[in-house]
């Protein structure tokens, strides 16, 4: 027998309606149908519980809530005011639980204190939807979208990492000063530790190479040293504070860099070490151009 999809078709609207009664009718197996019938509903419920908690965010102590939704949206048949209303709770719970929570965190950088206005994001929401004439045609709200957005992501950046941008800032000011302390075009710094002879790879080339990278803390976060193992790699994959560096040294320099933070990873976050606008260090060994 093919198994039905009633899953699916729950995460499509069945799951969150809302009605009368909230208990399981009583069972009554007096003929063949009436067994399979009830052994087919309870075949189709494996892995459900699972499914209404992990993905559609039920709370267990509220079952009852379920089944009565479950129950009226059974009962309600193919009433299209109602199927209408039900998917209207549908979205709406998706704007609440997911949809809303994944716009604050990027456009407020993770400040899980702010958040934007909900009236004004249904106003908007609701135009869209009827489309209706707006305050904004769908073109002018998708380019504000992407201007603002980038605007109010980086206030608040920079209100959480605005220290840490000044003190990158401070540290390339002070280490231009240091013996040996080099800087190419666009402010890449660094220091020979040992002079190649070899070719300079071109931004295309494809390198070995031996490195350890940390923060201006002494944080380290990655080593191919650790592993062993050095890393093949294409010199314009890389951030772009590491194509600057490659392109400038002969095979087999051994250089330690200094990366300012907007040719790194600039306002993004990487792993546990690496903050919104971090200048970081890395000590590189080009080891040979591969063919």
């Amino acid at each position: 027998m093919k198994k039905l999809t009633i899953v699916a078709s729950l995460a499509i609207g069945a799951a969150i309606m809302t009605g009368c009664g909230n208990t399981a009718p009583k069972a009554d197996l007096k003929t063949d149908v009436d067994s399979l019938s009830y052994s087919i509903g309870m075949a189709q419920t494996q892995g459900l519980k699972g499914y209404l908690v992990n993905n559609l965010g039920v709370d267990t102590a509220y079952m009852d809530d379920f089944f009565k939704g479950l129950n009226d949206g059974v009962n309600a048949g193919d009433d299209k005011k109602k199927a209408a209303y039900y998917a209207g709770i549908q979205i709406g719970q998706q704007i609440s639980t997911q949809m809303v929570k994944g716009i604050n965190n990027e456009v407020f950088a993770g400040d899980s204190t702010k958040t934007i206005s909900m009236k004004n994001f249904m106003a908007g929401f609701i135009t869209g939807t009827s489309e209706k004439e707006g305050l904004m045609t769908m073109q002018q709200a998708q380019e504000t979208t992407r201007t603002l957005m980038q605007k109010i992501r980086l206030k608040s950046l920079m209100e959480q990492y605005g220290e840490n941008k000044k003190k990158g800032e401070d540290f390339l000011k002070a280490n231009a000063k240091k013996e040996g302390v080099k800087t190419l075009d666009g402010g890449v710094q660094y220091k020979v530790i040992k002079e190649g002879t070899g070719e300079m790879p071109k931004d295309t080339s494809r390198v070995k190479v031996h490195y350890e990278g940390s923060t201006i803390d002494g944080k380290v976060f990655d080593s191919s040293y650790a592993r062993k193992e050095p890393a093949s790699l294409r010199a314009n994959q890389v951030i772009r504070g590491w194509t600057t560096a490659l392109t400038n040294m002969p095979v087999g320099s051994i250089w330690e860099v200094y990366i300012p933070q907007d040719l790194a990873y600039g306002e993004r976050e990487q792993g546990e070490n690496i903050k919104p606008f971090s200048v970081l260090k890395f000590k590189i060994e080009l080891l040979e151009i591969e063919k």
